[in-house]
């Protein structure tokens, strides 16, 4: 089961990996996210069926564990042992980018809250409205109305900032 899950994980490392960019502006932040959305994944592993895609399956973990780890900032630390090889599945997580343009969209992107930024990180992963919605659990035509609402917020951003 546990080389299963670790085929898994660096199946779908690219999941993990964009959402803690996306909640962590540190390294080490996101070195400790994607440790706890491995962990999170690991313990849910037994019980996940494949009634839907793996990928859903992650991004749903992997975003519900980010959004929690951002409302409770006091992070408190939990000692929990697991074996090395199955927190280190993938290579480290990619530092932020260089160039200006990424680095003012992830600007922009700071000031979504943490469900808009789960909305528009699906969107912009190409997943469909019914994607986004099963990883949700919202309507598809809410996917539509939060997408609209984000990407009007995200243009008055990027115009009153001058990003």
């Amino acid at each position: 089961m546990e080389h299963e899950f670790i085929q898994t994980i660096n199946a779908h490392a690219g999941i993990v990996h964009s959402v803690c960019r996306l909640y962590s502006r540190e390294l080490e932040d996101r070195k400790d996210l994607y440790q706890e959305i491995v962990l999170q994944l690991w313990r849910g592993f037994s019980t996940f069926r494949g009634e839907s895609k793996a990928s859903t399956w992650i991004y749903r973990i992997a975003l519900n564990t980010a959004i929690s780890l951002v409302r409770r900032r006091s992070r408190q630390i939990v000692s929990t042992t697991a074996d090395g090889e199955l927190l280190a599945t993938s290579q480290l997580i990619d530092p932020p980018p260089d160039n200006e343009p990424m680095q003012q969209f992830y600007e922009a992107l700071e000031q979504l809250s943490p469900v808009e930024k789960a909305v528009i990180f699906l969107y912009l992963d190409d997943n469909s409205y019914e994607q986004i919605a099963t990883v949700l659990g919202i309507s598809v035509s809410n996917v539509g109305v939060k997408l609209n609402r984000i990407k009007a917020k995200l243009k008055k951003i990027v115009a009153e900032d001058n990003l």
